[in-house]
């Protein structure tokens, strides 16, 4: 099967969620949540996502996640995830019980398209404050892909991880799960980097975005992904955005829509002329206003 043919068959199944001046979505990519061990590159900017969840919770933003939000290939522990990245599931939990949270799954954590995974793990939360079990996301459905539908019929925008463009990580993903999990973890502690990785392999990516930005062409639609770790703005002739990942040495990036604009974003530490360390929210590049584009 081509990427074309997986790209098209996951916006057969996708979910449609609205799309016109009123709408607020903010999509995040690529979290890997673990186990908190040396691997777990998501513990380092946590504290980065949840303030940034926080604000867009406030902000009336529904929350997209658009898959590898949790590292199910390096770890085996669905529940051991849970436990460690306790507030994190918290928030998401709030946005699930407001409806306003909607997940795709990626490479990583493709066994979330297992209705039976669903039901074991996203049930209910053990939440050690109240020391008992919680309701946390009961009949969560995770989705191959997202379709934005414009009300006003001009762009509407296709979100899917972007595994879909990548051989190895999609038809052949256990392959790549045995490799990842029982080889490229132990020689990663050794500084050998996964060369099956997309986010890793420069190669690699550069492949697998051409393939996405290509689609997105043929196809004229909006399409908007993760999986290589690499955020794209985008442009007003441009179709192709990447959402970047919130595993990022210096912070994490997403991509917000409101009023009908597209905006890469970016969640850092900043430093104030008084010393005090605070959260900054910055936005990167142009913002693009489907209104105005070209194609």
């Amino acid at each position: 099967m081509s990427c074309d043919s997986r790209l098209d068959r996951c916006f057969r199944d996708a979910c449609v969620l609205p799309l016109n001046s009123r709408s607020k979505y903010i999509l995040f990519s690529d979290c890997h949540r673990g186990t908190g061990r040396a691997n777990d590159n998501f513990l380092k900017n946590e504290f980065l996502y949840i303030a940034a969840l926080r604000h867009y919770e406030r902000c009336g933003f529904t929350y997209l996640e658009l898959g590898d939000g949790d590292e199910l290939w390096e770890n085996r522990s669905m529940e051991k995830i849970k436990e460690m990245h306790l507030h994190s599931f918290e928030l998401l939990a709030r946005f699930y019980e407001q409806q306003r949270l909607y997940v795709i799954y990626g490479n990583h954590d493709i066994v979330k398209k297992n209705a039976a995974f669903a039901d074991k793990y996203f049930h209910t939360y053990y939440n050690d404050k109240v020391l008992c079990s919680c309701v946390f996301c009961p009949d969560i459905c995770f989705y191959p892909g997202i379709i934005l539908q414009d009300s006003g019929g001009k762009h509407d925008i296709y979100l899917t991880h972007g595994h879909q463009a990548d051989v190895f990580n999609s038809t052949f993903w256990r392959v790549s799960r045995f490799l990842v999990r029982y080889v490229w973890r132990n020689l990663e502690l050794l500084g050998v980097p996964d060369p099956t990785s997309a986010a890793k392999n420069t190669v690699r990516k550069g492949r697998t975005e051409e393939r996405l930005a290509r689609w997105a062409r043929e196809h004229e639609h909006i399409l908007i992904t993760g999986h290589t770790h690499h955020p794209m703005a985008g442009s007003l002739d441009a179709l192709y955005f990447n959402t970047g990942s919130c595993v990022h040495p210096t912070g994490i990036t997403g991509i917000e829509i409101e009023n009908r604009c597209i905006s890469l974003v970016k969640w850092s530490m900043g430093t104030k002329d008084d010393e005090t360390v605070y959260v900054r929210r910055e936005i990167l590049g142009d913002t693009v206003c489907l209104d105005d584009m070209t194609v």
